[in-house]
């Protein structure tokens, strides 16, 4: 494992994606317990797309097959349903704090899906792993897996400090009506354009 995997890594994790949308916006509207747990869905969702890329499994699924773009259709459509329901201010980020809380596994299977529905998250680790997996080297697989392995537990780390940080700043969210409005409607715009962004790719 060198410093420049790691450091890119670093990087992917931090940029805005699904996975880092969807912790914040649970974070602030249902606090940091429930942050946590989309952190951990959107995590747990890299398994599938790792193991697609270790193994060979991805050229079933590439660019331009049915089976893409069927999956790929289904995500868009599941990003533009939480956009629309962020814009309703109705699902899983009305902010409320009269509401009662999600359950966590409610959380944790929206943070699973959100990935899971992305075959372009396959597509990005068949790009990603074999530039630190030099073709020849012993046990290639096996160290593709690490790599994936470490990557994920880089993923959990930045999508928790996002979740505590975001938490942090729930109650000042939910003292200010107008804020409040602020934020569900950002959340519905990075929705629709994380959903039009993949409808475009697709």
């Amino acid at each position: 494992m060198t410093i420049a995997f790691l450091l890119t890594a670093l990087v992917v994790a931090v940029t805005p994606g699904t996975g880092v949308t969807h912790t914040l916006a649970t974070a602030v509207t249902a606090g940091r317990r429930a942050g946590l747990a989309a952190a951990a869905g959107a995590t747990l969702s890299l398994v599938p797309h790792v193991i697609a890329a270790v193994t060979g499994l991805a050229a079933l699924l590439r660019a331009g097959t049915p089976a893409f773009r069927v999956v790929t259709w289904l995500g868009v459509a599941y990003l533009l349903w939480m956009a629309w329901s962020a814009w309703r201010d109705r699902g899983a980020f009305t902010v409320d704090a009269d509401r009662p809380p999600r359950p966590a596994s409610a959380v944790f299977r929206d943070g699973v899906l959100l990935n899971l529905l992305n075959p372009k998250v396959t597509v990005f680790f068949v790009a990603f792993l074999p530039q630190f997996v030099p073709p020849g080297t012993p046990a290639a697989p096996v160290r593709m897996l690490a790599c994936g392995l470490v990557f994920m537990l880089v993923t959990l780390l930045v999508f928790a400090g996002y979740a505590v940080l975001a938490g942090a700043l729930r109650r000042r969210v939910l003292a200010r009506p107008r804020l409040r409005a602020l934020l569900r409607h950002a959340v519905a715009g990075s929705f629709l354009a994380l959903g039009l962004g993949l409808a475009f790719t697709a």
